[in-house]
């Protein structure tokens, strides 16, 4: 398993648009809102922005990128093939999930990191929020990867689980808050039963030193549970 892990994360390096769009463009992203000294809300821009760009990096990585790998090792019988050695695909596809989970949330802790020293973005607030900030990244993080690993599981093509991942971060990412993070009360609900919004909401609460909605968790941690179990349920390994 460890050499699988280091393998998948060699291959990772050698695919530089993946690895950009996953760990390098979210910090590029809120330097870029640093540097505008915007305002929402009498609120700097890049503080508004640090949690949506966090969430970014996760549907990116985890929705648009794992799937298509998936689903590449499955059309190019990479899976049929490992299933005659003692690796075995399911540990393949394990060391894929900890990879990508690795990116997604070292990426968060860049974010975090840039935000602080680049733009004085204020950590979480008491050791409460540190946990709870936390809690909402790993929960998001695997939410998010749940998706990506249930459209890789049944998409028949590395092209179609691209476009299927493509399909999906528009929605999500707007529920985020990417094109208006001043939502309206009634988008602001509805967003809060969408994974990639429940998460930001869930950031930015703890952000403020407070507790996650527990409804926040709860989306969060469903999202997770019911999309890899219809994963592991209907995966397609031919």
């Amino acid at each position: 398993m460890k050499m699988l892990t280091l393998t998948e994360a060699k291959l990772l390096l050698r695919e530089p648009l993946a690895f950009f769009w996953g760990l390098a463009f979210p910090v590029a992203l809120l330097a870029v809102m640093g540097l505008s000294a915007g305002k929402v809300g009498g609120v700097p821009l890049v503080t508004v922005y640090e949690p949506i760009v966090i969430a970014f990096s996760a549907v990116a990585f985890g929705v648009q990128g794992l799937p298509v790998q998936v689903a590449a090792y499955r059309e190019r019988r990479i899976l049929r093939r490992l299933a005659t050695t003692p690796a075995g695909p399911v540990r393949v596809v394990g060391a894929q999930l900890i990879v990508a989970m690795t990116v997604i949330l070292t990426a968060a802790a860049a974010v975090i990191v840039v935000g602080r020293i680049g733009f004085a973005v204020p950590l979480p607030r008491q050791f409460a929020g540190t946990v709870a900030f936390a809690l909402v990244a790993v929960l998001g993080t695997a939410a998010m990867l749940g998706l990506g690993l249930l459209i890789g599981a049944v998409a028949p093509t590395a092209r179609t689980a691209g476009a299927a991942g493509t399909l999906l971060f528009f929605p999500l990412m707007f529920f985020a808050g990417l094109w208006t993070p001043q939502m309206s009360p009634e988008l602001r609900h509805i967003g809060e039963f969408t994974p990639l919004g429940a998460a930001v909401q869930g950031l930015r609460a703890s952000m403020a030193g407070a507790w996650p909605d527990p409804v926040t968790l709860a989306v969060l941690a469903a999202c997770a549970i019911v999309c890899t179990a219809a994963a592991v349920r209907f995966f397609r390994w031919n």
